[in-house]
């Protein structure tokens, strides 16, 4: 039995944060819950999301979920964001179910930033 509480892809993502940052005069979001501050910032050209980055505080299952986040949606448009799930991240990255409510302070910091951009542009 493997008492190591990471998965070797939490293990590389987290040893291997590219996408850790902020985007100066970029779209943000940001959600605070269950001890995990989290804040995505993007900068967006023609409805496509250029560049993505993050800050957390955060356990290295958030760390590096937030980093495939990044990863998975950069270049991509912005409704791509309504795609994320929850489930397929923990799936992916072997997160126990006990992290739940982590991730899904990640979710609520993606829609955070979803809404942000659609407040930009709608201004």
């Amino acid at each position: 039995m493997n008492s190591d509480p990471y998965s070797l892809k939490v293990r590389k993502l987290f040893a291997n944060t590219a996408h850790a940052g902020d985007i100066p005069g970029g779209v943000s979001g940001f959600y605070e819950d269950q001890g995990v501050r989290l804040r995505l910032s993007a900068s967006v050209t023609d409805g496509a999301m250029t560049a993505l980055r993050f800050q957390a505080w955060a356990c290295p299952h958030v760390i590096a979920a937030a980093e495939m986040v990044c990863s998975l949606f950069e270049g991509r448009p912005v409704a791509d964001l309504e795609l994320f799930n929850t489930a397929q991240i923990m799936d992916d990255l072997g997160i126990p179910v006990e992290k739940t409510g982590r991730i899904l302070v990640l979710e609520d910091t993606v829609r955070s930033l979803g809404q942000a951009i659609q407040d930009r542009t709608d201004h």
